[in-house]
Formats: C-alpha cells, structure tokens, sequence
C-alpha cells in the first residue's frame, strides 16, 4: 500500500506547501519554539544589534530606519498598497511569460522545452538552472528596493511605525544570507526531479528504441511548470515583510480616521 504524501499545514508559506506536496520537502511539523529557532540563527553581533533597536537608549533612535531612500514623497496607504501590487504583477509576468513592457525588468526566457542531442545528463539542466537563478536574482534586487521604499513610508509616520521600520530593517540584514541560503536549495531540489525525469526518459529509449523524433516533451513539461510554480512562490515568500509593513500602515491609517 502506497503511503500518502504528508501535506503542509494550511497556514504554512505557498513556497512550503508547494515543495511537500510535490515530496521535495519534508512536511512534518517543527517543534521547536520561534523565538528558540531564531535565537539559533543570531551570531553575538546579531543579537547585540537587534537587541538594541528593541531596546532604544532614546526614543530617537527608533525614528530612523536604516538601508532606505532619503526624502521620498508621502504616499497614501492606498497609493502604497497599489504600488506593491503593480511591482508584484510584474514580477509574476515576468516569471510567466517575460518581463512586461515597460516594466524595467530583464527580459528572462524559459530554456527550449527540447533537449539538445546526444543528451548529456551532467549538463542537461544548466540552463534552467540559469534561468532559475536569473529570476531569484531579479526578485531579490526589486523586492529589497520594494521593501526599503515601504519602510521609508512607515518613517514618515507615527513612532509605532517608525520603530516596526527600524525592526524591519534589522531583520532583513540579520536574515537575508540565511534566507538566500534557503532559496538557493529549491534549484537543487527541482535539479535532482529533472535527473530523475531525465534518468527515466533515458532508459525508456533504451529498453523501447523510441524512435528519435519521441521529444522529452511528456516527462520535462511538468518540470518545467513546477519551475516557474516554484518562483511564484518563492516570490510569494519574499513579499511577505512588505506586505505586513503595507498593512500595519492601512491599519494605523484606519485608527486615526
């Protein structure tokens, strides 16, 4: 009897329920306590430095966020909120079908969905993996921009948000090696579902003597789509600092209205 893939938890991130459920990733529930895990990944500077923004010696300190644009214009927060949508569209084009016109964003296209004869499996995935790497580098270079244009908004605020700014900024600088760390290991995992797909398809040419025209179309499709999945995601997983910042921002305008 075939045992059922474990399922994420619902309230886990798209990118991890997309990776258990696709058994690139175990699913079984952390233990451990947040706050504990966290503490694992802080070195002593880490801690220092985010011990002192959510401890300031003076108020002041917590009015400057670092790492974000000098004097950006004031925007409502529905203006703000649109402009995190419109960024996000584009990137989600981009990773679909191209960079939309217009956008500012590298045109980068998915590899041929054929493979080059002879097929040389050592290599066969370098492109995708190009192409992987190619949009994690753009979402991570527009999404940083994303996230500091937003902290800088939340700086011309109130001193509640000025300080979740200041917090925000010392997060992404503690976290930001670990997060590339852990994003950098989905290619690895899609790399080794290609070999598989590539090992299997291999074989079936010579057991069956496929005839040559037989492209690798029905085995590399849905790799290919779990790719581009996957990226959605990812950026899905990335947006998610911005996204609170944007909403604690509505949710303070509300307050005072």
């Amino acid at each position: 009897m075939t045992r059922a893939l474990p399922r994420a938890h619902i309230h886990s991130s798209r990118l991890v329920r997309f990776l258990s459920e696709n058994a690139l990733l175990d699913a079984a529930p952390r233990t451990e306590d947040v706050g504990q895990r966290l503490g694992d990944w802080l070195d002593f500077r880490q801690a220092i430095a985010l011990h002192g923004v959510l401890n300031p010696d003076h108020p002041a300190q917590a009015a400057t966020p670092s790492h974000t644009p000098a004097r950006t214009p004031a925007l409502t927060p529905d203006a703000l909120r649109q402009h995190v949508t419109r960024v996000r569209a584009s990137l989600e084009q981009s990773i679909l079908q191209g960079a939309p016109p217009g956008s500012g964003l590298t045109r980068i296209d998915m590899p041929p969905a054929e493979l080059d004869e002879p097929i040389e499996p050592k290599t066969a995935f370098e492109p995708y993996r190009r192409f992987q790497a190619a949009h994690q580098r753009q979402m991570e270079s527009v999404v940083r921009t994303l996230r500091a244009q937003v902290r800088s908004q939340l700086a011309k605020s109130t001193p509640a948000l000025q300080q979740l700014a200041t917090l925000d900024a010392a997060f992404e600088n503690i976290l930001s090696e670990r997060e590339a760390m852990l994003l950098g290991k989905v290619s690895r995992l899609l790399e080794k579902r290609f070999a598989q797909g590539l090992k299997q398809h291999l074989k079936q040419h010579t057991d069956e003597a496929a005839p040559a025209h037989d492209k690798p179309l029905a085995w590399l499709m849905p790799i290919r789509q779990a790719m581009r999945t996957a990226l959605l995601a990812e950026l899905d997983a990335r947006l998610q600092p911005t996204l609170g910042l944007v909403e604690a921002f509505h949710a303070q305008n509300a307050q005072e209205q």
